[in-house]
């Protein structure tokens, strides 16, 4: 087992999975106080690594792409001191860091864990039920819904028609952007059937962030929703439909893919799917079909 405690956390790794707990230190960003102690598994990992400074060197993990609902809702966008796979190292430190990150990589090495992206979320997300006041709204998100009520800062586009409760089958995706210079934030939900997209400021289906200290909280909250929609490695099948009247089920998996296992995960994938209208009765009971065949 290795183990670095810090002012800015602790993080754990017993072989299996690190366990990251942030610190009490003040200057350990809000989203990470509120996102308290992270299991990640080995599995999860593409790479880790220490950056030594003068004042304070710095553990970074890097997570394989699709592996974490929380990176792929912000996009990359949560910096330090929010990011919670950075860990600040106080320079008589730095021998630990460096000797868990060599347990780390070797841990990876023997079991070979691949670096490439992932077809299923391998972190949970946040807990729910969520609420969140930030910028001109407040997000609630109870798993099943979302439900958006409106500030008195927030524009008559938005006020004049109440609170507004998105299900959850009926989002596409979500996205968390943090304010940059003068350009604000928002936490938009792409809605099916939706018009085009309008400002975040005049958009019924987003909240618009002013660069305020709760802001990425509502980072969350596109965590806890992107955690229950379909995985984005199910989309591109959706997305390479031929032309009209065609079939839009997913193509066949690979035969490399052809175990018990796979073939179960492709089928609640497939459910996902359907629930949500992606796919319609025909396409999911001929998709299905084809996988139960296989099984």
């Amino acid at each position: 087992m290795a183990e670095i405690i810090q002012k800015d956390g602790t993080w754990v790794f017993d072989g299996d999975a690190l366990r990251l707990t942030p610190g009490r230190d003040k200057n350990v960003g809000l989203l990470r106080r509120e996102l308290g102690e992270l299991l990640v598994p080995l599995a999860a990992l593409a790479g880790v690594s220490f950056e030594q400074g003068k004042k304070s060197g710095r553990l970074r993990l890097r997570l394989r792409d699709g592996a974490d609902p929380l990176l792929h809702a912000t996009g990359g966008r949560l910096t330090e001191p929010h990011d919670p796979y950075q860990l600040l190292v106080e320079p008589d430190r730095y021998g630990v860091a460096e000797y868990f990150v060599d347990e780390v990589r070797n841990a990876l090495l023997l079991d070979q864990v691949p670096s490439g992206p992932v077809d299923a979320y391998l972190l949970p997300g946040p807990s729910v039920p969520l609420s969140v006041s930030a910028g001109d709204g407040i997000a609630h998100f109870d798993g099943e819904q979302v439900r958006l009520e409106w500030k008195w800062q927030a524009e008559d586009a938005k006020s004049a028609a109440g609170p507004r409760t998105l299900p959850l089958a009926d989002i596409v995706a979500v996205e968390w952007q943090p304010s940059a210079g003068l350009e604000n934030g928002h936490l938009r939900f792409t809605v099916r059937a939706a018009p085009g997209k309008v400002p975040p400021k005049y958009d019924p289906n987003a909240v618009e962030l002013w660069g305020f200290k709760k802001d990425p909280l509502m980072a969350l909250v596109a965590a806890a929703v992107q955690a229950r929609l379909p995985h984005p490695a199910a989309r591109p099948a959706l997305d390479d439909a031929g032309p009209a009247g065609e079939s839009h089920a997913p193509a066949p998996a690979p035969a490399a893919e052809d175990d018990h296992d796979a073939l179960l995960r492709r089928l609640r994938e497939l459910g996902d799917l359907h629930r949500s209208g992606v796919l319609t009765d025909e396409e999911f009971s001929l998709a299905k079909q084809a996988i139960l065949k296989r099984m």
